[in-house]
This record gives C-alpha cells, structure tokens and sequence, in this order.
C-alpha cells in the first residue's frame, strides 16, 4: 500500500519563507512525477510546480521566481521552498505523485494549511 504524507504548512506573515515536504512510502516500484498543487477556499485546486524524475521543473506563472521544487530519489521526498509569501498564497497546499506499485497510479497526500496574513 502506497502512502503520501505532506507537510510543513503554517502560519506566516507576507514576505515570509515556508518549506513544505512531502513524503512517499510503502511497497513501491519507483516514483514518476511528482507535484504540488493547492486549493484556496471557494476555488479550484490549481497546479503549483511539478518536477519529473530526471528534475526538469514547471511552475506556475504566478509562484515563479518566488517557490522552487525539488525531489530526493533516493528518499523518495520531494520539497517546496516557498519565498516571498503573498496572501494570495494561502491555500491548502497537496503533494501529488505517480507511483509504480501493485496499483499504479496517481496519489495525493491528505493536504497541509499555508496561511500568509499579518
């Protein structure tokens, strides 16, 4: 059984720095892409940043230059530095992950709160 397990998310004040991560365990072959997405209250969950196997990166207009994803194959991890927090961030914020296991498929971790508010 695969598990996806995020974190990090907190409050902080615009300008701040957060690092979410998030974790993917259990009997599994190997891990494809991997991404973040959020959700913000009332609207949908919109794509954040994604990053292949291989580390090639995708962003959203709106966080680039500010967040930057990265992964640790080894560990099977994978990290989101968000700088430069706007309120505009706030959301909760899901890992996502394409996993080859008994059941291939794409998983989601539970989701982690970032509030940015003063």
């Amino acid at each position: 059984q695969v598990q996806v397990v995020d974190s990090g998310g907190d409050l902080v004040q615009p300008g701040g720095s957060l690092r979410l991560s998030c974790v993917v365990s259990g009997s599994l072959f190997s891990i494809g892409s991997m991404g973040w997405y959020r959700q913000a209250p009332e609207k949908e969950r919109e794509l954040v940043a994604t990053i292949t196997r291989d580390g090639f990166t995708n962003y959203a207009g709106s966080v680039k230059a500010r967040f930057t994803i990265t992964r640790n194959n080894a560990k099977n991890t994978m990290y989101l530095q968000m700088n430069n927090l706007k309120p505009e961030d706030t959301a909760v914020y899901y890992c996502n992950a394409y996993v080859r296991a008994t059941v291939t498929d794409w998983y989601w971790g539970q989701g982690t709160q970032v509030t940015v508010s003063s």
